[in-house]
């Protein structure tokens, strides 16, 4: 069960910070420990005759998704997810994300064990609540996201939960696989590098999924998958515009009110942007939850983490054969770089990843151009 190696790294994070973040760890150690002596097999949860239909296809779901990650993707064996806990809410925690006013580079916090990360995790949202508020107070952006998942990066066999199973079997499938990335690498200090390892290797892990099972549960997954990497693609365009034009602006020395009126212009326009986009995808609303919150740089920052890199990684992987074994040695490598030449190599690689796009397209418009 391994609790007394979390007792013992909570205690070294309570004798290695301040007295003020021992409450902090407090919260970490009650509400894992809480999941840790509740859960049960997946064998004893499917055996359980009161357990619904639904949970016990998604479970199921689940389990087939872990055998096939550990198998073709060659993520890590191990006793994660072959445990069963039913939180009783929709999401297990909820991770404060914050940025300065007027930059796009979020705030870190560092911990013991996982080092340096762009968020703060609490098992109440009260907690995360109450947080954020006071960094809102020193004149930060700050955003409240709910997580159904968690790693605990191989130290403790992470269970199933029942926040993670809300979600239809492809978004299960790739979570599972995001999550067992996490425990194949994960380095010090890098947010954006670990998530977009994880979302890299989700990604590519679901598109051989696709392949290997065309239909599941009635659905033709071969033109749900497609159509919804397209709009992964807009979305992410979308977003990445409003970032060039707030990076220009933030360096552009104008005056704080200046900056900040013409800030919040930039979020209306990618609203209304967004409203336009949505004519395109035939009404598909699937973004309008992440639009209704206020649009602000701690936003555009966590969803950064989780993609910035995917093209450098999309390039190490076709570098490597397009095989994972190879893949993940490629991506280890880059982690042990130092951080400076890490990012370097990652900004070659997204520059490759650029090319290799123009080229073709090019090829793609002269081919048009002789039909």
């Amino acid at each position: 069960m391994k609790v007394t190696r979390l007792l013992a790294i909570c205690s070294a994070c309570v004798m290695l910070s301040a007295c003020s973040t021992v409450g902090y760890y407090s919260q970490i150690v009650t509400g894992h420990m809480k999941i840790v002596l509740g859960k049960q097999s997946v064998e004893t949860a499917l055996a359980d005759q009161s357990l619904d239909e639904q949970t016990r296809h998604r479970l199921q779901v689940a389990v087939d998704a872990r055998q096939y990650a550990i198998s073709r993707l060659q993520l890590p064996k191990n006793d994660s997810y072959s445990s069963y806990y039913d939180t009783g809410q929709n999401f297990v925690t909820w991770n404060v994300v914050a940025a300065p006013e007027f930059s796009l580079k979020a705030k870190t916090w560092c911990f013991p064990v996982a080092g340096c990360v762009a968020y703060r995790g609490y098992y109440t949202r009260e907690a995360a609540a109450s947080y954020a508020s006071k960094l809102k107070s020193e004149g930060l952006d700050v955003t409240i996201s709910g997580a159904t998942a968690y790693s605990t990066l191989g130290w403790f066999a992470d269970p199933l939960l029942n926040t993670m199973l809300n979600r239809s079997d492809a978004s299960i499938t790739s979570l599972i696989f995001h999550e067992l990335a996490h425990q194949q690498l994960y380095t010090r200090d890098d947010s954006t590098f670990n998530e977009s390892f994880a979302t890299f290797v989700e990604q590519e892990g679901l598109r051989l999924w696709q392949k290997d099972n065309p239909v599941s549960n009635g659905v033709d997954l071969v033109q749900q998958l497609a159509q919804r990497a397209e709009r992964k693609r807009d979305f992410l365009e979308l977003l990445n515009n409003t970032k060039g034009s707030l990076l220009t602006l933030y360096a552009s020395g104008k005056t704080e009110s200046e900056m900040r009126a013409e800030k919040q212009r930039y979020f209306e326009q990618m609203k209304s942007d967004y409203s336009q986009l949505k004519k395109t995808w035939g009404g598909y609303q699937g973004y309008d939850g992440w639009f209704s919150r206020p649009l602000n740089n701690s936003r555009l920052a966590a969803v950064g983490t989780y993609n910035d890199y995917l093209p450098a990684f999309a390039v190490l992987f076709r570098q490597s054969g397009n095989d994972f074994e190879t893949f993940y040695r490629a991506a280890k490598a880059l982690a042990d770089l130092p951080l400076a030449l890490r990012k370097k190599r990652i900004a070659e690689l997204a520059m490759e990843a650029q090319s290799s796009s123009r080229n073709t397209t090019e090829r793609q418009v002269v081919a048009a151009g002789s039909l």
